[in-house]
């Protein structure tokens, strides 16, 4: 696919194995970004994307608390950085994630994350970047660390 005129070649494998690593994204001077998906419907549903999750990570679970409150409520996955809930807290927000990288997980906070005011398609600041690196449990010559031709 990368190579100049292979494509006729391609179309006739059946099978195709595909090589892949992963690499961490860094967005220096970017911090974890939440945007309020368009067709959210205040007060009753809120879909929020994640933009600029740096790192090499993977958010496994979102909950989303009124700012002060200890009562969270679970997100659930839409499709791709997108996550939903018809369960919206009043007030301000505030946001809990789990994040992986590999075999590594943990829970970061976002305290004051969706104002009280918040609008579709409206971008908010977490406050925080994630830089987390995933650790390679294999050996280099089965992890891929060859020069790719």
């Amino acid at each position: 696919m990368a190579l100049k005129g292979k494509g006729e070649e391609l179309l006739k494998i059946d099978n195709l194995d595909v090589e892949y690593k992963r690499i961490p994204c860094d967005y220096k001077s970017k911090n974890l970004m939440v945007q309020v998906v368009e067709w959210s419907s205040k007060p009753y549903y809120l879909a929020i994307k994640f933009l600029y999750q740096g790192g090499q990570t993977d958010i496994q679970a979102v909950n989303i608390a009124q700012v002060g409150f200890p009562k969270w409520s679970p997100m659930k996955k839409h499709q791709g950085a997108i996550w939903d809930s018809n369960n919206v807290p009043r007030g301000a927000l505030q946001i809990s994630m789990m994040v992986s990288s590999g075999y590594n997980r943990k829970w970061i906070y976002a305290n004051y994350v969706l104002p009280a005011a918040w609008r579709n398609g409206e971008i908010y600041d977490t406050g925080m970047q994630i830089k987390d690196i995933a650790a390679e449990y294999c050996r280099p010559y089965n992890c891929g660390d060859k020069p790719w031709n």
